[in-house]
Formats: C-alpha cells, structure tokens, sequence
C-alpha cells in the first residue's frame, strides 16, 4: 500500500527545492499529482477486475515493479516532462494496491480478523507518507531530489523480491474451513470458473449489480480524497512559504501527518469493530477533517505556528483515517464474488478526486498568490462529506449491526451458537 504512492509524497516532502530546479510554479507542481492520481483513477476500473482473477503475488509484485520503473525516471529525469511520464507509472501501480491488497485480506484473514487488518493495511499509505516527510528533505540536501528518487527506486526493487518470495499462492487453513461449511464464492472466482453461485443471505450472485451503499462509499472516497490529497501535497509548501519554517522542519509537517495517520487507521479500524454503521464514523471523521482545514486556515491567517500544527494533528487523526472506514464498509457491502471489482469502483471515486485537490488547490494558489482559498474549498468538501454520510445513514435499510458480524465476507459467515 505504500510503495506506490512514495513517489509524490516524496515530490511534496520536497517540493521546493523541485519548484526550483525545474522553474516550475506551485500550480503546475499540483498537476503532476492531478496526473498522478488521474492515471489511478482510470486504471482502477479495470485493474479491479483484474485482481478478482490474478494470484495476490502477482499484483503485488507488478505494484513494486511500476513504483521502482517510476522513480527510476524521476532519478534520470531531464525536465518537467520526465517527471509526468515518472507520475502516470506511479498512478497505475497505485491503481491496483487496493484491489489487490483487499483480495488478499479476504484470501488469507480469518473473517472475525479482517476489519483490524484492513487498519493496518491502510496505514501503510501514511507510513509512507511518515518515511517521505522525514527522510526526503534530509537526504535532498545532500543527494539532490533526483538522488532521494534513486535510492527508493533501489528500496522498491528489494521489497519486490521480498514480496516474491513470502506471499503465499493459496488462502489460509482458517479461511479454506470456515469456506468448507457455506457455499462456494471466491474460490470459483479465483479458480477461473465462469461465475459464482449465489451466495445463502446475500440475495446477489457474483454477477449481480453491486449495492448502493458502494456507490455512497465511491462519492465519499471522491469528496475525500479532494481534502485529503489537497492537504498532503501542499501541507509543506504552505508551512514554508505561509509559516516561515525551514525545508526539513516542512517536510516533518508531512511526517507527523503521516505516523498519526498509521496509529489513527489502525485504532479506527478496531473502532469499527464496535459500530453498527460505517457512515456514522465517516460523519465524525468528515467533520474533524473539515475542522483540520480550518486550523489550516487559520495559521495561514495568523502565521501561527500552534495552529498549524493543530490543524496537522486533526488531518492525520481524521483525514487520514477516512480510508480505511470507506474500505471496512465496502468489504462488508460488496458480494464476495465482486470485492476486486467494487474496490476498483471506490478506488476510482477516490483517485479522482485525488487528482482533482491539488489541482484546484493549486490553480487557486497561483491565481490569490496565497493558500487562503483553497483552504476554504478544502473545508467545504469535508462539510460535504459530512453530509452524505448523514444522507446515507439515514436512508440505510435496516437496523445497524455489529461490525464484528457484518464486516466478514457472506460466504464465509459462521453459524452462530444455538
């Protein structure tokens, strides 16, 4: 999971110093992440499919293979060009990490295991996030930020082989006997058979259209991810050029995004555990995300550095942990046949508008000279979040359950004790 997105972070955690070197404004820096993220988007569709059908080390192993391929070309690029190509490999590995990632929680997790994995798993984009921010800036001084992109390109070769060599080709003893005791799913999926049966409570064969709610989580990952992306390629321009701090101390601001972002999604993700409703935690976390923004702002206003770090904190705790309440959701909703293809749906939604924030917040920049108005646009999204996560709580059929049950793949559903 966080492999593919190393790159931009990088580009971010260091993005003065590329400003510069390519004399580049603020604006077209944003565009190689809309690109980034754009390519993401547009190979998530099919690499959803995809992933339904193709052994987990195999994705896993074509993630590592286009994030090194990607900061290969940032290491021997010429100009502003090189690093669009560097960006669009970038975007398409990261198309397939949650697809793939997703497939292999449900393949090789006990069912009553898999929420608290899914934390986990999504914290590895904020892990990356946390080695970008404190560890690009300092070895840019004394490599330069095309030195930085080699030696992670070297870093994404060794986790290939890594990767290579530990993940298994077949799902876990627990998962296969839980499978043994209810109706065939995944397995014929995986096996290359035509299609799966109908599964027992779902009311949705394998081929059957994909629930509602997946929509709803594809429009949240959309909304969010604008906030969220926005933030994190511009947060240590902005603490530079708004807040005065030096290039390291900004690229920490992205650090310590990103290591609360790594405990937020793991301690949401047993949260999740304990609520009836997915969309219940997306309104609070929506909510906090919007008031993070709003710190932002108002450091930018006052130069603070106090609030500046506050509004820091709140986006890793909320922003930040967004995805893996979107994901823990989809799972529960998506029938176990479609959960590669609803994942790619969602990972659209939430591509897209990780193309679209820094590109707004970026055209906003160079046109106000200034952060103030894409802070705004960024607390308006998360209010949107907000609400429909309201709308759809509210419309959803049925009384909540716990996500100790639901959150485990239908198929794989145990009977319960008399």
């Amino acid at each position: 999971m966080g492999v593919g997105p190393l790159l931009i972070y990088g580009l971010s955690a260091t993005s003065s110093l590329v400003i510069d070197s390519l004399k580049i404004t603020p604006g077209q820096f944003g565009l190689l992440a809309a690109v980034c993220f754009l390519a993401a988007g547009v190979s998530s569709g099919m690499f959803g499919r995809f992933s339904d059908r193709m052994r987990g080390g195999t994705q896993i192993c074509l993630i590592f293979g286009g994030a090194a391929a990607a900061m290969m070309l940032v290491a021997v690029s010429g100009n502003f060009l090189w690093l669009v190509l560097a960006v669009v490999l970038s975007g398409a590995a990261q198309a397939l990490s949650n697809p793939a990632t997703n497939r292999l929680v449900m393949d090789h997790v006990p069912a009553h295991k898999r929420a608290g994995w899914i934390g986990v798993k999504q914290s590895g984009v904020q892990g990356s996030q946390f080695l970008a921010g404190i560890a690009f800036p300092a070895v840019a001084l004394v490599t330069g930020w095309r030195g930085v992109a080699g030696l992670s390109c070297a870093l994404a070769l060794v986790l290939l082989v890594v990767a290579w060599r530990s993940i298994p080709t077949s799902a876990g003893p627990a998962v296969l006997n839980s499978r043994r005791t209810s109706a065939p799913s995944e397995d014929t999926v995986l096996g290359g058979t035509a299609a799966s049966p109908k599964v027992a409570g779902t009311g949705q064969g394998e081929r059957g259209r994909l629930p509602g709610t997946v929509w709803a989580y594809a429009a949240y990952a959309l909304l969010s991810g604008f906030g969220i992306q926005a933030t994190n390629v511009y947060l240590p321009l902005f603490s530079q050029r708004e807040v005065g701090f030096p290039l390291v101390l900004g690229g920490l601001t992205a650090a310590v995004a990103g290591v609360i972002g790594v405990v937020s999604r793991i301690v949401w993700g047993q949260r999740i555990m304990e609520k009836g409703s997915p969309f219940t935690l997306l309104l609070t976390l929506g909510l906090g995300a919007a008031a993070g923004a709003a710190l932002l702002l108002a450091a930018g206003l006052t130069q603070s550095a106090v609030l500046l770090w506050c509004g820091v904190l709140l986006h890793g705790a909320m922003g930040l942990a967004i995805n893996v309440v979107v994901m823990a959701g989809l799972m529960r909703d998506a029938p176990p046949g479609k959960v590669g293809a609803a994942s790619g749906r969602v990972a659209v939604g939430l591509y897209l508008g990780f193309a679209a924030g820094p590109l707004a917040v970026g055209g906003l920049l160079t046109a106000f000279n200034g952060f103030m108005a894409g802070w705004c646009v960024v607390i308006g999204v998360y209010l949107a979040c907000g609400l429909l996560a309201a709308i759809t709580r509210h419309r959803m059929p049925g009384s909540p359950q716990s996500w100790s049950h639901t959150i485990l793949d239908k198929a794989d559903a145990p009977q319960a004790a008399p």
